[in-house]
């Protein structure tokens, strides 16, 4: 069939029960309606419209009543991850024969934020599933890696993590401790990873460990390791601020032995597979941010027309308004920078110094969208009433996981530095 921008907007009129599918089948159509004519920016925008009308449409129904009894009770939202799965939204940029929904960089920070934007929880959850698990998985794996780590991951069957940091080098990501060595054809794994997001509901994770100490961080290699293998166990679960409903451990390694075909990536490329990542990944927390930022910014502007003092909304009040109008301009601002670092992504062009820009305003937008909206609130905004008070607990973290706000200026100002020599 010879599908074009007509019948794209046709799948939009779906009725809702075909929801749950829309994102798998708009990719799809999109697809099969560039592959029949010329590339056409209206029927791009169209799909990704589509997608994020679909997922806050998802988010409205299933996501939002439960976010912040999630939250409360610390609860992995099993439930939710599922239907997630279901909407492709756990291997959004994996191809269609791999496992994923087959859809570029810009539909997955939309995809994010949208989801970010009703619990923040589930949006990390889906974050490193993509951006940590399966991205590397796709770009560094051999055919029978992919076949075995990434396909399940990708289709949300199974859930990965990422283990970088370490209780004694948290930015510093040469200094890995943790070593691989090889023993016949068998690598032991030695040593303890933090801070590690889905530690304790993940099928696999990625390891970064030195194989050869000698070589600093050109000795760092990238392995994948299946929970359960003997030797590889979990830490406590942590009691976190925010973002209570993803699981956050410790994994240890004490002799832990994985196949020699486990290693990701050739040797010595660890550090070169978790910086290129955490590029990657700096999109999707830029976009997770950015869901918090607008969620703050739309609770923050509701209740100021519906509550009343001196006879008149508080929206009428020049005061609330210059909050609100600063709210907007921040969020406005970081999703420009994101879908911009994004896009460049997709045009496999450069984009670290991008998505270090993003993530750094959507991190910051977020913080201070949830103290603003707070502020809007008043007493109503320091209880678990409203949800105020959890976009503030859970945009606190996104200024410091994959590169704290600090790192983000080094990065910034690094490449500022070689694009502009004196």
């Amino acid at each position: 069939a010879n599908f074009s921008f007509p019948a794209l907007m046709k799948l939009a009129q779906l009725p809702r029960r075909t929801a749950s599918r829309l994102p798998r089948a708009a990719a799809s159509l999109a697809r099969r309606a560039l592959s029949t004519q010329p590339a056409s920016d209206d029927v791009e925008e169209s799909v990704h419209d589509m997608l994020r009308q679909t997922c806050r449409d998802f988010v409205e129904a299933q996501i939002k009543p439960v976010a912040g009894e999630l939250d409360q009770t610390h609860r992995y939202p099993a439930e939710l991850v599922a239907q997630m799965a279901d909407l492709g939204l756990m291997g959004v940029m994996v191809p269609e024969e791999q496992g994923g929904t087959g859809m570029d960089c810009l539909a997955y920070a939309i995809a994010m934020e949208e989801i970010s934007a009703g619990c923040a929880s589930c949006g990390v959850i889906m974050s490193v599933n993509n951006s940590l698990y399966c991205d590397p998985v796709m770009r560094y794996g051999t055919a029978d890696q992919q076949e075995k780590w990434l396909k399940p991951y990708a289709s949300g069957q199974k859930l990965g993590c990422f283990g970088l940091s370490e209780p004694g080098n948290g930015s510093d990501a040469a200094a890995a401790s943790t070593t691989a060595t090889l023993d016949g054809d068998e690598w032991v794994l030695e040593g303890t990873k933090a801070w590690i997001t889905n530690a304790h509901d993940a099928d696999a994770a990625i390891v970064i460990a030195t194989t050869d100490k000698s070589l600093k961080h050109k000795g760092l290699s990238a392995f994948l390791v299946e929970a359960g293998t003997p030797g590889f166990s979990l830490g406590k679960k942590e009691d976190k601020l925010g973002i209570r409903a993803s699981s956050t451990g410790n994994l240890i390694f004490e002799g832990c032995r994985i196949p020699k075909d486990s290693m990701l990536g050739p040797p010595g490329a660890g550090f070169k597979v978790a910086m290129s990542t955490l590029d990657g990944g700096r999109i999707g927390i830029a976009a997770q941010a950015l869901g918090i930022a607008r969620a703050a910014l739309e609770t923050a502007t509701h209740y100021a027309q519906t509550r009343k003092t001196f006879d008149a909304p508080i929206a009428k009040h020049q005061a609330v308004q210059f909050l609100l109008a600063d709210m907007a301009v921040r969020y406005e601002a970081a999703m420009l920078l994101t879908h911009r670092a994004a896009n460049l992504k997709d045009a496999k062009a450069p984009y670290t110094k991008e998505a270090a820009m993003a993530k750094l305003a959507a991190s910051e937008a977020a913080t201070a969208n949830a103290h603003a909206c707070i502020q809007v609130l008043g007493g109503m905004g320091y209880v678990t009433e409203m949800p105020a008070e959890r976009y503030y607990r859970d945009a606190r973290i996104t200024e410091i996981y994959e590169g704290t706000s600090e790192i983000q200026r080094l990065v910034i100002a690094g490449q500022l530095l070689k694009e502009m020599p004196a």
